[in-house]
Order: structure tokens, then C-alpha cells, then sequence
């Protein structure tokens, strides 16, 4: 019996030890609130992100939670009660100087003098992550907007890349007086991207100068080049440039319009580029990308900046130095190569030196040249702004809204602008504009 007891004792002792063993080196979970993804690209970011960061980093397990389009509110939710992911996921950095202000994001300063962020990523992506002076967000993706077409429809109906307004609205009347819907377009999906075309008329109309100084306070929206251009966007729409299903149309059905010959032309931003290999398969070559035509006194082209979103360390983080390393591989050249060789324009994190990086021959030339334009003119200061990238949350919110009251006859173009003013020197007062680079 005492030889059956100590063999009991013995493996006792060996199960209590193995146990306390594996919980002394389990690995910890470190959360990700993600929005939304289809299941192709949620398998790349099953191998190229959690697979490969879990691979390299045993101590740490990250997961992804996809939350799809109400993820902004229930972040904004989970992060009042201080029950929110590690990582941070936002629009913006519009969002991130209330989240800052309010103090629900973790100070990044210290981590970026750590890990080398302040070398490794472009000065002025970081300055926009900026809150009162401290570092709070890094920019996941940048991305600007432009006017997408067919060259081959464009061939055919013997147009030609527009440069100008002019030019553009005699595309769009010859497309409307032949069937053909000018702009491939629709919010069906995303309220949000009403305003894209906000952002494009107020940056190629009024002018990056014009907007950079309602901005910085120094003239109100409500100036007479921000009336002219939610004046043309009203005309727009009322000529039937945007369809008569505009409010029933998803953003990639948009981009497929132009495709298959419904729509002459698609205005949106460079992430539809992920959309190409679906929709001109086999003729690729045939996609052109272009920025938005400018108005007289304008220059051509102006590429508004835009962070289309944000990664942050909730200041309730459970695991903030988990969350801190999957920072530091999303913004390392390993993940920049293999993510954009299989989903371009989502992934195109601001890294400083591409030198090392080589994607794969299947990614499109025009992509590569489009980006290349935007790194050029955000080094030479000749970007425009993004209403999500540099207004305050409730300026931006009555800015998407807003604009479909114009649309629809019941306001002014300057009623519209007067409450966004007013809208956004309240926010201004309160501190809550996001961080403005000089020009």
C-alpha cells in the first residue's frame, strides 16, 4: 500500500507541477475589435497577422473579434466602462482626441522611443496621432481620394482623363444623354461615404488653402468658395450625376459599375483598389486611377490626405505590453510586405523606408503609382484634407448627415454650412480638433 500511495503522491506532485507550469507560461491574450472584413480577408489576416505574430511571439496570443460597421459605437460604449479591447481600433484620428481627452488611450511616447517608431514611421503621420502634444494613435492605413474609370469605356466614347470641372461635367452630361449613370456611387453599406464626396468638392473647389484655414479657425465655413462647391455637389445630384439608387447601392457595387459599363466614372478613395482584382479580372490594365478634377484657380491634381484608421492602446488595456508588440509587428516590414501583396490599400501603414520591401508581381502598377504621387505630395505639403482624417466626431457626423438634407431640398447649401460651423467652433472651443500640420 505505501509503494501505491507514493506512486499517488508522486504523480500528484507531477500534475501540480506540469499544471503550474503551463499557466506560468501560457500565453496571454491580447484583444483586437476589428470592423469589417470579408472571409477572404479575414483569412489573410488569420496568416499574415495572428498566425504569424502568435508564431513569433509565444508569451502573447492575439485574436480578432469582428464587429463589423457597429463597431465605432460599440467601442465608444465599451470604452466609457473601461471594458474595451487592448488595441484600438477608430475611423480616425478625429476620434482619437476624445478618446485622449477623456483619457482612454495610453500615452505612446515612451513605446515609440522604445521600439524605434519615431525612425521607423513618416514625422507627419505621427504628428497627426497627436493629442496636446503626446502621442496616442498610429495610422493604419493612408489613403487619399481620386476618380476611378474604364479606359476602355473612356476609349469608346472618346473621352478623356478630366483635369478640369468643366471637363468633368461634359463627361458626365454625355454619359447621362447616353444611359450611363456619371458616377458609379452609393451609401447602402456606410452612410460615411457621403462624405467622400464632400471632401472632394471642398478640397478641389474651394481649395486645400481655403479648407486648411477654416481648419485652423482662421475663416469660417461658411465662406463663400465652401458655398460654391456644396452648391455644385447639390447641382450634381439634383442632374442625376450619382444615379437615382445612390441610397441603395453598395461602395464595391459602386466600383463594379464601372466596370461592366453602368457608370462612367467612380469617385472614391484608393482602397477601392482592393476591389479590382474581383471586378477586372483579365483586364486590369484597363483600371485608371486619376486625382479629382479642380476648379478654376485650383491646381490640379489635389490629393486630400486621409488616415482611414487608427490603432491606439486602451488606457484599460488588460494586456498593454501585448498590445504594444502586435503595434510594433503591424508596423515592421515584414507584415507591410506580405499583407499589401494580397489586400492592397488597406494595409498601407506609413513605414519611412520601403527600400527592404518587394511586394508580389500580382499587385497592380497603378496602385504603386498612385501612392507614389500621395507620398510625393505629402512631402512637398500639397495635400488636401479629409473630413474624417482632420475634423472633430460631431463636426464629421453632421458633415455625412447633413449633406443628404442638401440632396434632398430641405437645406440651403447655406443653412448646411452655417450649422456646420457653428458645429465646429464649438468643438474647436473644446479643444477637440484633431492636430492640424502646418502648411
Amino acid at each position: 500500500m505505501r509503494s501505491i500511495k507514493n506512486r499517488t503522491a508522486i504523480a500528484g506532485a507531477a500534475a501540480a507541477f506540469l499544471a503550474s507550469t503551463m499557466l506560468a507560461t501560457a500565453a496571454e491574450e491580447v484583444t483586437w475589435w476589428y470592423e469589417a472584413a470579408n472571409p477572404e480577408q479575414q483569412g489573410h489576416l488569420t496568416d499574415f497577422l495572428i498566425d504569424a505574430f502568435n508564431q513569433n511571439n509565444p508569451d502573447h496570443e492575439l485574436t480578432i473579434d469582428y464587429r463589423g460597421a457597429e463597431l465605432t459605437r460599440q467601442l465608444r460604449v465599451a470604452m466609457l466602462a473601461d471594458s474595451g479591447p487592448d488595441v484600438v481600433m477608430t475611423p480616425g484620428p478625429a476620434y482619437v482626441a476624445t478618446m485622449a481627452q477623456a483619457g482612454q488611450l495610453m500615452s505612446l511616447d515612451d513605446l515609440a522611443d522604445e521600439l524605434g517608431w519615431n525612425d521607423r514611421l513618416l514625422e507627419v503621420f505621427l504628428d497627426l496621432g497627436r493629442y496636446e502634444g503626446q502621442l496616442y494613435a498610429l495610422p493604419k492605413t493612408y489613403e487619399t481620394l481620386g476618380l476611378f474609370h474604364n479606359k476602355q469605356m473612356f476609349e469608346e466614347n472618346g473621352w478623356e482623363t478630366p483635369s478640369t470641372i468643366a471637363e468633368l461635367e461634359a463627361i458626365a452630361d454625355d454619359a447621362l444623354a447616353k444611359g450611363i449613370i456619371p458616377f458609379g456611387a452609393g451609401n447602402s453599406n456606410w452612410q460615411g461615404a457621403n462624405e467622400w464626396h464632400v471632401t472632394m468638392v471642398m478640397n478641389s473647389i474651394a481649395g486645400p488653402d481655403n479648407v486648411y484655414k477654416a481648419l485652423t479657425g482662421e475663416i469660417p465655413w461658411t465662406s463663400e468658395p465652401f458655398v460654391e462647391a456644396i452648391e455644385t455637389l447639390q447641382r450634381w445630384w439634383d442632374a442625376g450625376y450619382f444615379g437615382e439608387d445612390y441610397l441603395s447601392t453598395h461602395t464595391e457595387e459602386a466600383f463594379a459599375m464601372i466596370a461592366d459599363g453602368r457608370a462612367a466614372m467612380s469617385p472614391v478613395g484608393t482602397w477601392a483598389f482592393q476591389f479590382a482584382p474581383t471586378y477586372f479580372e483579365g483586364m486590369e490594365d484597363q483600371i485608371a486611377f486619376s486625382g479629382f478634377p479642380s476648379a478654376d484657380g485650383v491646381p490640379y491634381p489635389v490629393y486630400p490626405l486621409g488616415i482611414g484608421t487608427t490603432l491606439s492602446i486602451a488606457a484599460a488595456a488588460e494586456n498593454p505590453d501585448g498590445a504594444a508588440a502586435v503595434l510594433d509587428y503591424v508596423f515592421g516590414e515584414e507584415f507591410y510586405t506580405n499583407i499589401n501583396t494580397v489586400w492592397q490599400a488597406e494595409w498601407n501603414t506609413p513605414l519611412r523606408d520601403l527600400s527592404a520591401v518587394s511586394l508580389g508581381d500580382e499587385v497592380l502598377p497603378q496602385y504603386t503609382d498612385a501612392m507614389a504621387e500621395l507620398a510625393t505630395t505629402v512631402d512637398e505639403t500639397k495635400y488636401g484634407y479629409t473630413s474624417w482624417t482632420f475634423l472633430p466626431p460631431a463636426t464629421n457626423n453632421y458633415l455625412i448627415g447633413g449633406i443628404e438634407e442638401v440632396w434632398f431640398g430641405r437645406v440651403t447649401p447655406e443653412e448646411y454650412l452655417q450649422q456646420l460651423d457653428d458645429t465646429f467652433q464649438q468643438e474647436l472651443t473644446e479643444g477637440k480638433v484633431p492636430a492640424i500640420p502646418p502648411r
